[in-house]
C-alpha cells in the first residue's frame, strides 16, 4: 500500500532544489542578486526532471526578498530552466528536497540516516 501511495505522490507532487550550494556553486554571501555558476549534475538532474514532466521548483530562503526572486528567475532562464517557481514554503505536495543543508531523519525516529547506516540498519 505505501509503494502505491509513493507512486502516486511522485506524480502529483513537486520537488524542491535548494539553490546556494544545491544547484548554484555557493562561496559566501555577495548580495542578493550574486548567484554562483550552476552545479553542474544538478542542473542536468533538473533538466532531466523537466523532461520527464516532473514538477520543480526553486525552494531558497531568498524568495523572501523580491530583488533576489527576480535575479534567481533571470538565472535561470541563463541555464535553460526558466519559469520555474522560487518559494521558500513548503507544503503537502512537496515529495523531495534537494538542499546541501538538510539531515534526513527515518520516518517517525528522529534517528538521522546517517546514524541509522552506522547502527547497521537498527533502529
Amino acid at each position: 500500500m505505501r509503494i502505491i501511495q509513493a507512486m502516486a505522490k511522485h506524480q502529483e507532487g513537486w520537488i524542491g532544489v535548494d539553490l546556494d550550494g544545491t544547484l548554484a556553486h555557493y562561496d559566501g554571501w555577495k548580495g542578493s542578486e550574486h548567484i554562483g555558476d550552476p552545479v553542474p549534475g544538478m542542473l542536468f538532474r533538473v533538466k532531466k526532471w523537466l523532461a520527464e514532466g516532473r514538477r520543480v521548483k526553486i525552494f531558497t530562503a531568498r524568495a523572501s526578498d523580491p530583488v533576489a526572486v527576480k535575479a534567481i528567475k533571470a538565472w535561470l532562464v541563463e541555464q535553460d530552466i526558466g519559469g520555474l517557481e522560487v518559494t521558500n514554503v513548503k507544503d503537502y505536495a512537496m515529495i523531495e528536497l534537494w538542499d546541501d543543508r538538510a539531515v534526513q531523519v527515518v520516518e517517525n525516529t528522529g534517528m538521522s540516516i546517517e546514524q541509522f547506516i552506522k547502527n547497521g540498519g537498527k533502529l
